[in-house]
């Protein structure tokens, strides 16, 4: 779709014209005529194409003075995948500030994790997106604020602060700015009350089809820690370790849907409303919502060894990770034992090591034992060998001391190459933490036994896998599915 820095207008137009929704969230559509900016897939746009412009992103057509149409909610569009593909400052960027990181830590805490000046990032993200990170972190709060204002009783002042403005000021000259319209008006348009539980606030997330929905529910059953997930038909509910507090999740998923849904939905109970915006990205990850499984399903078709897999299970999605360092964790403790050998043992640390969830809930009881907690623990909290209880407790120490860093805007080559530098973390695991903790779509454990078998049983070797770039992260889940 791009060339790594500019839109093609033509095509842009094309796309819009046909109102394909795959391409909701890669681009937007200004028209100038209006003074609005809406999804390609809106059924409202059908300016002459002098008319429009074409933007990367939400935040550089509202920079230019466009408001968000109100029938499509461009604003809430899919995130693009071309963050999870790319692994440049410019996309590493974008995964740190969908994860709150400017809100937090601001624009000189963004450049830091990045290694930049923030005079440089800034004229690197302007250049390429055009706008820069005070700029994208503002459009993710004015959207946050919005979900807040529609679906919680919470009052403006409150949404403001918990949106992540810095007045009350600033949170109604945004949503006016954005919106063309006040924050009393937008909840009086909601209607009646949203009658939601106390304390907890429903999201649509939204995602391009199709969706292979009830593969991925079985891959997290397959998994799930007690005490931290659980999983029944259409439901997954998990605890999150936040950055300003515990949150729980209960994400509904309509199986009946046949692989066409759009989106989930997702109910999320939080310490601190704070969070909203790292909590919807860490699940977004998790559910890989911002894949365009049109295009990874078209590319391995094109190898007649995948196209029947392909076709069996269209929309096949890869379970990414709510946080890096517990996909660490659970990558270690499931290196050479069963996956319900891993759950199990799993579970009992979480029981033993973990801080106890915040609040109550039917299922869950404790959020993943933390880094800090796993590195001061002592060993006989560790039901497995010793050996592998001093890779785990050793990279805690180096992750708590600062040596080991892992976020959405790491480096993937660097972190498998500082990982593996650990005793007892070889590449199969580094990679399995990029690919699921980091979300890297372009990962292959060729040494994995069951891509092995599966390879054997399509009567292909490990360097087949080079035409499937740079999707082979779905392309081995592919592989395992036929197991």
């Amino acid at each position: 779709m791009f060339d790594g820095t500019l839109l093609d207008p033509d095509r842009c137009y094309r796309a819009s014209q046909s109102r394909d929704a795959r391409f909701d969230g890669w681009f937007y559509v200004a028209v100038r005529t209006t003074g609005i900016y809406c999804r390609p897939s809106c059924p409202a746009v059908t300016p002459k194409r002098a008319n429009v412009e074409f933007h990367r992103t939400a935040a550089a057509a509202q920079q230019l003075g466009f408001r968000a149409c109100k029938r499509c909610r461009p604003d809430a569009a899919p995130g693009s995948p071309e963050w999870n593909v790319r692994g440049d400052v410019v996309a590493r960027a974008m995964r740190l500030i969908g994860d709150g990181v400017v809100d937090r830590d601001g624009v000189a805490g963004l450049a830091s994790r990045l290694g930049y000046s923030e005079r440089h990032l800034n004229r690197l993200l302007t250049t390429e997106l055009g706008a820069g990170p005070l700029s994208l972190a503002r459009a993710q709060r004015a959207q946050s604020a919005r979900t807040l204002i529609e679906t919680t009783d919470l009052s403006m002042t409150d949404v403001a602060f918990a949106a992540g403005f810095g007045s009350v000021r600033q949170f109604n000259d945004t949503v006016r700015e954005v919106y063309a319209t006040s924050p009393t008006e937008l909840r009086r348009r909601r209607g009646r009350s949203t009658g939601s539980e106390a304390n907890t606030v429903s999201v649509r997330l939204p995602a391009r089809g199709p969706m292979a929905a009830e593969q991925l529910l079985t891959f997290l059953a397959l998994r799930a820690i007690p005490g931290v997930e659980h999983v029944e038909r259409g439901r997954y509910s998990r605890t999150l370790a936040l950055p300003r507090g515990h949150g729980v999740v209960d994400v509904a998923v309509d199986l009946d849907l046949g692989g066409a849904a759009d989106g989930v939905h997702a109910t999320f109970r939080l310490d601190d409303w704070r969070d909203l915006a790292p909590a919807v990205g860490r699940i977004r990850r998790l559910f890989d919502l911002d894949a365009d499984p049109v295009a990874v399903d078209g590319a391995l078709s094109d190898d007649p060894h995948l196209a029947r897999l392909v076709a069996d299970l269209p929309g096949l999605r890869v379970a990414g990770s709510v946080d890096p360092y517990e996909t660490l964790v659970r990558a270690i403790l499931g290196q050479q034992v069963s996956v319900a050998g891993a759950r199990t043992v799993t579970g009992r640390i979480v029981e033993a090591v973990a801080e106890p969830l915040s609040f109550t809930h039917p299922h869950l009881t404790h959020v993943f034992a933390s880094m800090d907690r796993i590195a001061a623990a002592p060993t006989s909290a560790f039901p497995m060998p010793a050996r592998r209880i001093a890779t785990l407790q050793g990279v805690a120490r180096a992750v708590v001391g600062g040596d080991v860093e892992l976020d959405p805007g790491a480096d993937r080559e660097t972190i498998v190459d500082e990982l593996c530098r650990h005793p007892g973390i070889g590449p199969w695991t580094a990679k399995y933490v990029v690919m699921r903790g980091l979300g890297d779509p372009d990962v292959f454990l060729d040494t994995d036994l069951g891509v092995r078998h599966a390879l054997a049983a399509l009567d292909l070797d490990p360097a087949a896998a080079e035409r499937w770039r740079p999707w082979r992260t779905y392309a081995m889940h592919h592989l395992w599915a036929i197991l």
